[in-house]
């Protein structure tokens, strides 16, 4: 656990969903507080990913330091309880020239882990993993609906059911230790060396719609149809087999294209369908996991 100073510091944290103007507002705080900015964005780390995880720019990290941005590989995959680790270590150096520090990003588990620590939880298996998956590949969210409301039905009356990601891992506790997720799941809450203060970003339902879709489009604009077929190209990376990082909106999406599974047009719409539904789920995951914020 990292030792800060004996006098209590202050983290800055700012959520809100996909498209709501987080980076511009990180940035603004960052400056009237003469401080730097630890980002909690899952996608935005992987220095591989540009266009499509819509990292700050090259300016904007000009104007304040920015820490977790284009620091790790796609090969070297990160927990939210490594980010935690990664995090607090971070933080501890720039409380020694900083008062305030600004964290600011959309993933709510890693913020989580960084705020209040993570429950113990089974070690993953990646032979059990990579199981599931490819049945998960085969048969759509569909059929991990329907594993998990037979075998877990406590997770399944109370989980994140639209999302792959956490229902796969739900599923994977389950064949490994016989019990739900949720019994693992205390809730106990870990002691932080430093105040937090929150905010929520937030705006009118349609208003975002439309920023994430006219994203959408400036994205293509700007190369991310490019940015994807390169990535496939350098990495020698097979449509069946797509490290996690790529496994997600604006990347699957264009790879179904480039297989052939769907037009470019096809894509397009559902990178901002899907999008939209990231949004929406980042919201509910805001406002029921967190602490009131405003």
């Amino acid at each position: 656990m990292p030792v800060f100073p004996a006098h209590k510091k202050k983290v800055h944290i700012i959520v809100g969903p996909t498209a709501v103007g987080k980076t511009t507002y990180a940035i603004e705080k960052a400056l009237s507080l003469g401080t730097e900015i630890i980002s909690f964005d899952s996608r935005q780390c992987y220095r591989e990913l540009n266009i499509g995880v819509a990292r700050p720019s090259a300016e904007e990290l000009t104007t304040v330091p920015h820490h977790f941005i284009a620091s790790h590989s796609i090969f070297e995959p990160v927990s939210a309880a490594g980010f935690a680790l990664w995090a607090l270590a971070r933080a501890e150096e720039l409380f020694t020239v900083h008062n305030d520090i600004v964290m600011v990003g959309g993933t709510g588990l890693y913020i989580k882990a960084f705020a209040f620590g993570l429950d113990e939880m089974p070690p993953s298996s990646a032979t059990l993993r990579a199981s599931l998956q490819s049945a998960y590949a085969m048969n759509g969210i569909a059929w991990l609906q329907a594993e998990l409301t037979r075998l877990d039905p406590l997770y399944a009356a109370g989980g994140e059911m639209q999302n792959p990601r956490r229902m796969l891992r739900a599923l994977e506790v389950f064949h490994l230790t016989g019990r739900s997720i949720r019994s693992f799941q205390t809730g106990a809450v870990a002691e932080r060396p430093f105040d937090m203060e929150w905010t929520l970003l937030d705006m009118p339902r349609a208003q975002l719609y439309a920023r994430i879709d006219h994203r959408v489009d400036a994205m293509m604009a700007a190369g991310l149809l490019e940015e994807v077929r390169g990535l496939i190209s350098a990495c020698g990376l097979e449509p069946g087999r797509l490290p996690q990082a790529l496994q997600t909106v604006g990347y699957a999406e264009l790879i179904d294209h480039l297989s052939g599974l769907l037009s470019l047009d096809e894509a397009i719409a559902r990178i901002k369908r899907n999008t939209r539904h990231y949004a929406k789920r980042q919201l509910t995951w805001f406002r029921k996991a967190l602490p009131p914020v405003g």
